[in-house]
């Protein structure tokens, strides 16, 4: 199972070309290990997932494998989505072969499954996959919302650890009570408005911010979960590097602060970063 409550949601980097930099990307999950990351997400949102061929997934994937030392110390979590399932299928008997830790399951974009239709799909990929699973429901950018209904009728898989963003606190609260068993857990996506979500029932974070501050945003995020006071300096610390990262795009923003660092991410594909 998928034990670390924080994991970096980290960007893929592409040459200025705009074709895939996988050292780019291992560099930069690297330096987050040495600096005590033990979890990341590759190919979720923040890495650009739909831009992403499954060739170059699986590109990524073999790649990742022949990183021992990431692999056997650091969970590392895989985003599956597509808008076609016969690909997300492919991608999930590949994944299923790996050492990969667990998977983050997207819905696919722009064709809006009907509730019986993502749950056919999500067990599909789950069984061919056959790892720890973080749902991902992100309605805003696929126009896809998983029902409570759905949620927890998945929840009743035993590889399903939990699911990311999966509403707000009426939605959150029918589904813990929907919910019987432990270890179901409830990912919020970056650190917009985390105590909130964590105030109503969130108690894990797939982060963003992390990426150029892992220590300081997993520390914050502990604190929060715990109820414990944050000092005026901790939260103005936060406060910079939120607003550093938020205050725009943050997939650009991430990568020109970590470009500027001597890690090479380089550009987004276009459109993202036009200007």
């Amino acid at each position: 199972m998928l034990t670390e409550k924080v994991h970096i949601a980290v960007p893929t980097a592409f040459f200025e070309d705009e074709s895939l930099n996988i050292q780019g990307t291992i560099s930069h999950i690297r330096n987050l290990y040495k600096q005590g990351v033990k979890s990341v997400l590759v190919s979720g949102t923040t890495g650009e997932q739909h831009s992403l061929n499954l060739q170059e997934k699986m590109e990524l994937i073999d790649s990742l494998e022949q990183e021992e030392e990431l692999i056997r110390n650091m969970e590392i979590i895989f985003g599956v989505a597509s808008i076609r399932q016969k690909e997300t299928e492919e991608l999930a008997e590949k994944i299923r072969q790996s050492k990969i830790s667990g998977i983050m399951l997207g819905y696919p974009p722009y064709i809006i499954p009907s509730q019986e239709e993502a749950v056919v799909y999500t067990k599909r990929i789950i069984q061919l996959s056959n790892k720890p699973t973080i749902l991902y429901n992100n309605p805003r950018r696929t126009g896809f919302d998983l029902s409570e209904k759905s949620i927890i009728q998945l929840s009743k898989i035993d590889l399903v650890v939990g699911i990311k963003d999966a509403g707000d606190k009426e939605k959150i609260e029918r589904i813990k009570k929907g919910i019987h068993r432990q270890g179901f857990y409830f990912y919020a996506g970056g650190e917009v408005g985390l105590a909130e979500k964590v105030s109503y029932g969130y108690d894990r974070l797939s982060s963003i911010a992390g990426n150029i501050s892992p220590i300081e945003i997993s520390q914050w995020f502990a604190k929060i979960l715990k109820r414990q006071k944050i000092s005026k300096q901790e939260s103005k610390t936060i406060e910079n590097i939120l607003e550093q990262v938020y205050q725009g795009n943050a997939i650009v923003n991430l990568k020109k602060v970590i470009n500027n660092n001597g890690l090479p991410l380089g550009i987004c594909r276009s459109p993202i970063g036009n200007n």
